[in-house]
């Protein structure tokens, strides 16, 4: 691993009770069932791998929101469920994460359970990061490590991915030192052309990986909201567009630095901040009526809600041409299939390129590639992490890395 940390491989776990932190975070349909369970099944050869170093396996997650109450739609019981059948053994799952009826059912247990906690976020001491509800998670559960395997949650420092590692010694699992095994290199030493690819909904989150990119990148293509925070401070009309102001007010200094960017590869700034030129516009997210108009045409009722089908098709040619090629973020409302068009190009080429190095920054990139049925084989590697591959390309130190234990043995 990049970070020269432990991982399971190494540390001396064999019969000890260990809590894997997971991330379980699954999308869920309006009838509470699992839409997609690739978080699920990314967790699977961590807990195989410890079972077959005969632990007991206790496992912890969030799910959704809950804002530190019990709320019965955002319980764990339907990942249990899925977890059983995926792993083919019982699941135990228990409906509270601390106290005496964790601690029995746990001390109980034969060796190489699987026991799956009650979703953390129902407590408040997990989001604020509690250190009491870190040690009541370790004495409820005995457990003897931590094994940090939630990769699209150690960007945060919550009780279970930070502050446990101050009470229990904290390894990684083989998610996590896959994630960073597979995203370190694409970054630090990319084959080139770099080419990124950004969009999403929340622009002022992009703002460091898009600053950083601009750093390192060759050519930068850029849609969703971020795109029209910055075609309207270059003075494009975007109607009733979202516009992020908290994004607004960093577009000034983004232009500035790519604009010296383009002039170190003697570059316009065109063919390297790529933006679109047309756009696909409608009245509503859940219109299914669109058109595609010149950026110079937008009318004040129209919202942009995808980049155009030529410009598509121009961000397709930049990736054919590439090495490397990083996707975060949908480039328009990709939940309605009307918006979706320039998403699914865009995948499409990276998927139908052959000899690229492909990154799929998780999050909802990743479910986006999956709906429209490409495969993990179709890219060299699709995150199970949004904010953390987002945060980890950006350089950002993790809380839920940093305190793993160093691993000396690997230079």
């Amino acid at each position: 691993m990049q970070a020269k940390k432990q991982t399971i491989i190494g540390a001396p776990l064999d019969g000890r009770t260990v809590i894997v932190r997971a991330d379980y975070n699954v999308p869920l349909a309006s009838d509470g069932s699992i839409r997609d369970d690739t978080r699920i099944r990314a967790s699977l050869p961590t807990l195989r791998a410890l079972l077959g170093r005969g632990c007991r396996v206790v496992i912890v997650s969030h799910l959704g929101r809950p804002g530190g109450k019990r709320v019965p739609a955002l319980s764990l019981a339907p990942v249990a469920n899925r977890l059983a059948r995926l792993m083919g053994q019982r699941i135990t799952f228990l409906p509270e994460a601390i106290g005496s009826q964790v601690r029995d059912t746990i001390q109980k247990s034969a060796p190489t359970s699987l026991i799956l906690l009650e979703n953390l976020r129902f407590y408040p001491g997990e989001e604020t990061n509690d250190m009491a509800f870190a040690r009541a998670l370790q004495q409820s559960t005995g457990a003897e490590y931590l094994v940090q395997d939630g990769f699209g949650i150690v960007h945060r420092a919550q009780a279970s991915t930070e502050a446990l590692g101050h009470v229990i010694p904290a390894v990684a699992g083989l998610l996590v030192e896959k994630e960073i095994t597979a995203l370190a290199p694409a970054i630090d030493h990319p084959a080139r052309p770099l080419t990124v690819v950004l969009g999403g909904a929340k622009a002022v989150d992009k703002m460091p990986l898009l600053a950083r990119s601009i750093q390192q990148a060759d050519h930068v293509l850029i849609g969703g909201v971020i795109a029209t925070a910055i075609l309207q401070r270059l003075g494009a009309k975007v109607g009733k567009s979202q516009v992020d102001a908290q994004a607004a007010g960093l577009v000034d200094a983004i232009i500035a630095q790519a604009q010296q960017r383009a002039r170190q590869l003697g570059r316009s700034l065109d063919d390297f901040l790529v933006l679109p030129r047309d756009v696909g516009v409608g009245r509503s997210k859940d219109s299914h009526e669109r058109h595609d108009i010149d950026i110079n045409q937008v009318q004040p009722s129209d919202i942009i809600l995808d980049i155009g089908a030529a410009s598509a098709n121009r961000f397709a040619g930049y990736i054919t041409s590439a090495k490397t090629v990083v996707w975060n973020g949908t480039l328009g409302y990709a939940e309605n299939e009307t918006f979706a068009r320039g998403s699914v190009r865009v995948a499409m080429a990276i998927a139908n390129t052959p000899g690229i190095v492909s990154i799929i920054g998780g999050g909802d990139t990743a479910n986006f590639v999956h709906h429209i049925g490409l495969g993990e084989d179709s890219f060299t590697h699709v995150s199970t992490g949004g904010g953390a591959s987002l945060a980890f390309i950006s350089g950002e130190s993790l809380p839920g890395i940093r305190i793993l234990l160093d691993d000396h043995s690997r230079v």
